[in-house]
């Protein structure tokens, strides 16, 4: 099958090419103009500029293709300019798919995120839990909105729709909030140990590759929606598994629960102020997300795909591998 991607050049964009690359399908991405595409290029991928906020540009290389693959998104938990959330998030999910509806592709993988279950009331909750009543981010407000205007278009227009939805993913590549705070851990940026008590559903990046190709390849179950998690773990076990997988020490003090969400709001006021993210990675939208955690029950993918999952403790010593300055050290005294 002929596959179009948006957000090929993301964290798991990057993946599922490199999943893509060892099959029979071939691939084009929608890249922006004057984004790097020699990755994309090298995995065997046909590269088209254009945008998901410019329907106009997608519609060309959807009509050459059988399948749409949708990962474009803006996932952070601060922007400086808040709208972008919108922008992407829901009018380029709107025109991703109505410009695919046009097209008239077989199929549609759109890549959504557990977090717009917010925290149901059912735990763990399961592909036909209702979201909660609190959604913990603009990210997830807006990522649930443009899911409603994907879901709409399958029920009332027939858009041959699947939707993933992966849980807290990790693994080699990551340059976004998980990966960032997984490297401040490891370079001892952090000054204290915070969130500890979190408990999140978390996935390897290369088992939500391996989801949204089985996704699209199996048939009969359009309409049908999978949550890609693995394991639930807290951020208590992710900091000591990196510590132990890594050597470096943890920091020796924790942040009081209780100043947990204060400290995050007066950081991100300061950073709406100057314009720049809040230091330690602490923007009020990622502490409150983490802090309200997420258990959900990803094993719709095991029995219905085939997906064995990764350990995610395979994901922590992958990352640390590819961090040259960690190679061949000795444990932190």
């Amino acid at each position: 099958m002929k596959i179009f991607i948006t957000g090929a050049g993301g964290f798991i964009g990057t993946h599922l090419l490199q999943r893509l690359a060892n099959s029979d399908h071939e691939v084009e991405c929608l890249v922006r103009l004057g984004r790097e595409t020699r990755a994309m290029e090298s995995a065997g991928s046909r590269v088209v500029h254009g945008d998901v906020t410019d329907r106009n540009s997608l519609m060309a290389p959807m009509a050459r293709c059988d399948w749409v693959v949708n990962l474009a998104n803006i996932y952070s938990f601060w922007e400086p300019a808040p709208s972008v959330y919108s922008t992407v998030n829901i009018e380029g999910t709107r025109n991703v798919m109505e410009a695919a509806l046009a097209a008239g592709v077989s199929k549609i993988a759109h890549v959504s995120s557990a977090v717009t279950y917010g925290k149901p009331a059912q735990i763990p909750f399961d592909e036909q839990s209702s979201s909660g009543p609190v959604l913990f981010s603009e990210y997830a407000r807006t990522k649930l909105a443009g899911d409603c205007i994907a879901q709409a278009l399958h029920e009332d227009a027939q858009l041959p729709l699947v939707t993933v939805y992966p849980g807290a993913v990790i693994g080699p590549g990551d340059t976004r909030a998980s990966g960032r705070y997984i490297r401040d851990v490891l370079t001892r940026r952090l000054p204290l140990r915070v969130l500890e008590d979190a408990t999140l559903s978390f996935v390897h990046v290369r088992d939500v590759a391996e989801v949204i190709v089985r996704a699209l390849e199996k048939e009969g179950n359009l309409g049908e929606r999978y949550l890609a998690c693995a394991e639930v773990r807290t951020m208590g076990w992710l900091n000591r598994t990196i510590a132990e997988v890594s050597g470096v020490r943890l920091p020796r003090l924790r942040l009081p629960r209780v100043l947990e969400v204060p400290t995050a709001a007066l950081l991100t006021l300061i950073a709406n102020a100057i314009k720049k993210p809040p230091i330690w990675g602490m923007a009020i939208d990622a502490v409150r997300t983490t802090a309200a955690g997420f258990i959900a029950n990803g094993d719709k993918v095991k029995n219905e795909l085939g997906i064995k999952y990764r350990p995610v403790r395979q994901a922590i010593e992958e990352i640390i591998e590819g961090m040259p300055c960690l190679q061949n050290r000795g444990h932190d005294q």
